[in-house]
């Protein structure tokens, strides 16, 4: 796993925490993997693990100022593929531990949005990684997203239906159902959207593109009721959604019949 040195990590931690954030950032840098295809997730949960081991400690207002200084790297100082942009990547992602504190959760679904509207698309994905963090420690989280999924942006949506698409999250108690309900919220925005060409609402398509899946996977009975719905749309966009879940593998080879059919009423 492409990690670094827990001493190492524990260091420049240390130091942020005393006010020198230099040594952090220039680990992070260093061990980003970006420019690059990917960056360091393996780093960037290390990361946020570290930091929610400090939250039972007198440092924690300190630690929340590190990952907030970190979360606010923006676009114009760290452009897609800059190595500064997994600076944000890591500062979001670790800004989700704080839910674990009563004080801190309306700060952390504020960095989570900001997060999810980010023009990068890393910072997107980082949203729906600290979403899966942050949701089993706010009981509040859900009526969050929920106000999202009605009169949010269209990558809020994204936000809301990416970081519920979690297979480890959708095994908690009564969180598949949950991001089944919103994926359907989401789902009727999406059928009566006016404007197609709006950029957000095209990367919630392609997200929704394999999102629905993974939480009908987790919830088959009535996910595929779902999917039969939305199936039954005349909505091009909207085919094309169900077509794209259809097809992946977590659907195709457990439930191949129950696709098959769907697939047939699709191109009916």
């Amino acid at each position: 796993m492409p990690v670094v040195d827990p001493a190492l990590l524990d260091v420049a931690l240390a130091s942020a925490l005393a006010g020198d954030p230099a040594p952090l950032v220039a680990l992070l840098r260093a061990h980003s993997d970006l420019p690059g295809p990917r960056g360091n997730l393996e780093l960037a949960g290390q990361f946020a693990d570290a930091v929610a081991s400090l939250l039972e400690m007198p440092r924690s207002e300190a630690a929340w100022r590190v990952v907030v200084d970190l979360a606010g790297v923006g676009p114009e100082e760290a452009p897609v593929g800059d190595p500064g942009e997994f600076l944000a990547f890591c500062g979001a992602v670790a800004a989700a531990g704080f839910a674990a504190r009563p004080a801190y959760r309306r700060l952390v679904w504020e960095t989570i949005q900001r997060a999810a509207e980010d023009p990068r698309w890393r910072q997107r994905e980082a949203a729906a990684q600290a979403m899966a963090r942050a949701l089993p420690l706010d009981p509040e989280g859900l009526g969050i997203l929920g106000a999202w999924a009605v009169g949010g942006s269209w990558l809020l949506c994204r936000a809301v239906t990416a970081g519920l698409a979690d297979p480890p999250l959708l095994r908690r108690p009564g969180l598949a159902e949950a991001a089944l309900h919103l994926h359907e919220l989401v789902a009727e925005r999406f059928a009566a959207a006016a404007n197609r060409r709006d950029p957000g609402f095209r990367v919630l398509r392609q997200g929704l593109g394999y999102t629905l899946s993974v939480v009908v996977a987790a919830l088959p009975g009535p996910g595929f009721t779902l999917l039969e719905r939305l199936a039954a749309s005349a909505d091009r966009d909207l085919a094309w959604v169900v077509r794209s879940n259809l097809g992946k593998a977590r659907l195709a080879r457990r439930y191949p019949e129950r696709v098959a059919t769907l697939r047939a009423a699709l191109d009916g």
